[in-house]
Formats: C-alpha cells, sequence, structure tokens
C-alpha cells in the first residue's frame, strides 16, 4: 500500500494530504526523435505538393514535433483554472473541451476547477445586486453568496460535464465540498471580504480514481466549514491548492488577458516567461495590480510548494490549451521556480 504523508502549508497554515502517485509507465516510440525541427522543414521544401498532400504533411510534421512535448506531460497532472472570455463564448468552450479530451487522449491527467466570475456578474446584475471586489477578489454577503454557489455548482458546472461528456470522454461535476475535498475556514480578510473562506485542509481520496482513470473532474470552489457553512473560495487559490496536493506536475489559470505585461498599459509587452524573483520585483514595483494580484500570489505559492511550473495564459485564444503545453510558443506568462 502506498503510504500517505501530511505537510503543512506555510503560506497560510493549510493542512494538506499528499498521496504517491500510482507507478505508471507509458511507452511512447510512435515517432523518432533524433531529428531535428530545422531538417523535416527542409526535406518537405524540396518537394512539390499537391494542396491535399501539403496540408496532409503539415498535419504530420505538426504531431511529430508534439512528441517531446507529449512525452514530457504523459502520465502528469495538469491542474486548470477554467474562467472568463474561455467560458462566456460558446466557440472558445468548445476549443477547451477539444483540448482537453486530446490531452487526455495522449496521456494526460487534466482537473479542472471552475472560476466564473463574469456568469456571476451576470445574475448578480439581473438581480439588482451590485459586484463589489477589494484587491480583485469577491466581496461577498449572504445574497451574493446563494447567486456563487447556484452559478457555480449547478449551473455552469453542469453545463461543463454535459459538454464534455458529448465528446465520449466522462467528466464528473462537483463543488469542494463533496468528498470534504476542501475543509474552509472563514478567512482573516472577512470584514473587507464577507463569506470568504480559506482553505484548512484538503484531502484528495475521492478524487484520485477519477484522475487515475483518465475522467475528468469539474470542480466549483464553493466550499464549506465543519459546521456546514458555505463560503466562496477564490478559484485560483482552490486550483493552486489541489495543484500541490495532487503532486501536479503544471498548473494553467485561464484569464481575460494576454499573461503578465511588462507595461501595463501595453498589451504587446508581453513577459514570455519569468521567475519567482522577477514576478515578486515587479508585484513590488506596482506593475501588477488588480485581479491579477491573486493569481500571481497562486502561482508563487504552488511552485514554492513543488508545482514544477505555472502559467497564466490567454483564453481568449482558440486552442490555448494545446499551445501552452504542446508548443514553445506557449499561450501567455509561464512563471518558474
Amino acid at each position: 500500500m502506498l503510504a500517505a504523508k501530511t505537510l503543512p502549508l506555510s503560506s497560510h497554515h493549510t493542512k494538506i494530504t499528499i498521496y504517491p502517485k500510482p507507478n505508471r509507465t507509458f511507452p511512447c516510440t510512435l515517432f523518432p526523435t533524433t531529428r531535428t525541427r530545422k531538417s523535416r522543414v527542409k526535406a518537405t521544401s524540396r518537394l512539390k505538393l499537391s494542396a491535399p498532400e501539403f496540408a496532409a504533411k503539415t498535419r504530420v510534421r505538426i504531431l511529430s514535433e508534439a512528441l517531446l512535448f507529449i512525452q514530457k506531460f504523459r502520465g502528469k497532472t495538469v491542474v486548470v483554472k477554467y474562467g472568463g472570455a474561455a467560458i462566456k463564448s460558446e466557440a472558445l468552450q468548445a476549443s477547451v473541451i477539444a483540448d482537453l479530451v486530446l490531452l487526455s487522449c495522449v496521456g494526460l491527467h487534466i482537473v479542472f476547477v471552475l472560476g466564473t466570475g463574469p456568469e456571476i456578474n451576470h445574475w448578480l446584475n439581473r438581480l439588482g445586486i451590485e459586484p463589489n471586489f477589494h484587491n480583485g477578489l469577491r466581496v461577498n454577503n449572504a445574497s451574493t453568496m446563494e447567486v456563487v454557489a447556484l452559478v457555480l455548482v449547478r449551473n455552469v458546472n453542469k453545463k461543463l460535464v454535459a459538454l464534455i461528456n458529448k465528446t465520449g470522454a466522462t467528466a464528473i461535476g462537483q463543488s469542494v465540498i463533496d468528498g470534504r475535498l476542501f475543509v474552509a475556514r472563514l478567512s482573516p480578510n472577512s470584514k473587507k471580504l464577507g463569506l470568504v473562506g480559506d482553505i484548512a485542509s484538503v484531502e484528495p481520496l475521492a478524487l484520485r480514481p477519477l484522475i487515475d482513470n483518465y475522467h475528468f473532474p469539474v470542480i466549483a470552489s464553493v466550499a464549506a466549514d465543519g459546521a456546514g457553512q458555505m463560503y466562496n473560495v477564490n478559484a485560483d487559490t482552490a486550483a493552486g491548492e489541489l495543484a500541490v496536493t495532487l503532486g501536479a506536475d503544471k498548473l494553467i489559470l485561464l484569464t481575460d488577458v494576454a499573461g503578465i505585461l511588462e507595461d501595463r498599459d501595453d498589451p504587446e509587452s508581453l513577459v514570455k516567461e519569468i521567475d519567482i524573483k522577477g514576478v515578486k520585483k515587479m508585484m513590488k514595483e506596482g506593475r501588477i495590480v488588480g485581479e491579477m494580484i491573486p493569481k500571481v500570489n497562486c502561482c508563487v505559492r504552488s511552485l514554492a510548494q513543488g508545482v514544477r511550473t505555472t502559467s497564466i495564459i490567454d483564453g481568449r485564444l482558440e486552442h490555448s490549451l494545446l499551445l501552452e503545453i504542446l508548443s514553445d510558443e506557449g499561450a501567455g506568462t509561464m512563471i518558474t521556480g
């Protein structure tokens, strides 16, 4: 039997239980890996091909070039915080679902955590409730909390599960209350944020069989404390804690912006890759503000506790997950330790 161990999270005193991954091996020798990208391009350019032949050759070359990335992530767990434009747009929803099914087919374990700020705001406005934020975090009173739970657990969660299942894959929708995945406690910032919870403990026992069998957990970040009081937990934070607990190789946060910008007023100044030291310097200088602050803090905490890489990517791009995982180009900003 695999032994489990419990570790404290030094940043906010969260208790997590980490379970070793099953010992799985994946032979992956579909294509030779010794040829360089340059040599393949040259070989193709010497041939006179018809349009259909060229398209076929291009698809094969792309698949061959993706092999190194597939080998790198095959059998690994990737936690994705899914929200923003990628949820609002039906076309982008279809793109994300196609990406995750493909990634599962090549051997990745994908865990989805829902963050549906725009959808929550839409329903709050319909009910005449003004959305309020403090330092990028939603302020929740009792009325807001009812809407958050309704949208996250019943509406968006089940709709996404149905769309994934439609592809022939198997998705299971749940909140972090189910199986006591998270136990929450009232945030020290409750005077400013209301019914917002911090994560007191994480127990992934009920999640493991789903992940190991290549099913898709779709998780809403509505948690409860030991007395049953429900809290809204920031979805970025929830995704980060899950990534640490599951021993994930990568954490991806889908957003409505290109990533971290060198100059936040210049959308062309994207920072493609940065380490913890660099991102902390940018925060100190005031170049990372608003809703980007909790996202960056989440990435930094996750890296400090063992997640190999984290990325904040542009969910407005079609197939942004494939671009981030299966290419050198990426789809936003990668933050490393």
